[in-house]
């Protein structure tokens, strides 16, 4: 009822150790909070017992917003935090980076571990605008004496209103993944129909086809494979996947599985590759605009979420 049935196919020593609760509260109705286990650097990943990284990808692969949280007494960067960074690649916009537990620490060390932080993180979230980072002691309890209350309350609540955002822009945000994935599919289908129709101009009676084939996937910038997809319109050479990639898709996917895109197009269903371009250019963004009218921005609607709840009740005696 919960759309987790798919995570029974990582075995039954991962479902014993999912569990899900239900908590009353007007922000839970509207999101789902997961909380993975911790990263583990002086243990093999054999030890958790199930696919930690394909787990967490599952959850990666659904999540609309994934909060990497830290200890300042553990800051430690090992393998299996790079493993989960190399997984959050393309994804930087949705991370939010907390620093936890802040009020045990005094104004000097705080800021000697935030620094550290940084720089620890720098390596792996290689993009030139970092992910906000929230310093604060996220419980329900108030803050140990002499540490920046007004500053921790102020993060706290940023990070509330930040989550709402996320919130009240879903369908804002699923609409853009579908057309960033589109226009992935799109580049995709006019290379491969780049490679087939490369194949089929060099092949001739005497030709060995998989030889032929072969010279193409080595090194198709002899056969202008990417820059003919460059000329046509739309196509950026930042949205261009690896020439390596083709390699390992070709290796699975045979050239002769595959026909041309001309010769995928009907009287009445018209072309494949048309219906996209149609759903990029025009319907996804059309189908955005709808939603953004008559919406204000800036206007948080916390009556719906309750975001404020827990700042405003900080302080709150007995």
């Amino acid at each position: 009822a919960r759309s987790f049935s798919p995570l029974e196919k990582f075995g039954q020593n991962f479902l014993e150790k999912l569990i899900g609760i239900e908590v009353p509260h007007k922000l839970l109705e509207r999101v789902t909070f997961v909380d993975t286990p911790g990263i583990i650097e002086n243990r093999k990943q054999q030890e958790r017992g199930y696919p930690f990284n394909d787990v967490c990808q599952w959850f990666i692969d659904r999540a609309d917003l994934i909060f990497v949280v830290f200890d300042p007494t553990k800051l430690d960067v090992g393998l299996e935090l790079e493993m989960l960074f190399r997984q959050l690649k393309g994804r930087e916009s949705q991370i939010r980076i907390i620093l936890n537990k802040a009020d045990n620490l005094a104004t000097q060390m705080l800021m000697r571990v935030y620094g550290a932080l940084f720089w620890s993180l720098a390596p792996l979230i290689n993009v030139t605008e970092p992910p906000r980072v929230y310093v604060s002691s996220f419980w329900p309890y108030d803050y140990k004496p002499d540490t920046h209350r007004d500053l921790f309350l102020r993060e706290e609540i940023s990070l509330l209103e930040d989550l709402n955002q996320v919130i009240e822009n879903r369908l804002e945000n699923k609409i853009a993944f579908i057309r960033q994935h589109a226009i992935r599919v799109r580049i995709h289908a006019l290379l491969v129909d780049r490679y087939l129709q490369t194949y089929k101009e060099k092949m001739t009676f005497f030709s060995d086809g998989e030889l032929v084939f072969k010279d193409i996937v080595e090194d198709p910038d002899k056969f202008y494979i990417f820059k003919t997809i460059l000329a046509k319109t739309n196509v950026s050479k930042f949205d261009l996947p690896h020439r390596e990639a083709y390699k390992d898709f070709f290796g699975i996917n045979p050239i002769s599985s595959f026909k041309l895109l001309s010769q995928q197009c009907s009287y009445m269903g018209g072309c494949f590759l048309d219906k996209i371009e149609r759903a990029i250019t025009q319907e996804l963004p059309s189908l955005l605009g709808s939603l953004g009218l008559g919406k204000n921005p800036g206007a948080l609607n916390c009556d719906k979420t309750g975001c404020g709840e827990t700042p405003k009740n900080r302080y709150k005696k007995p």
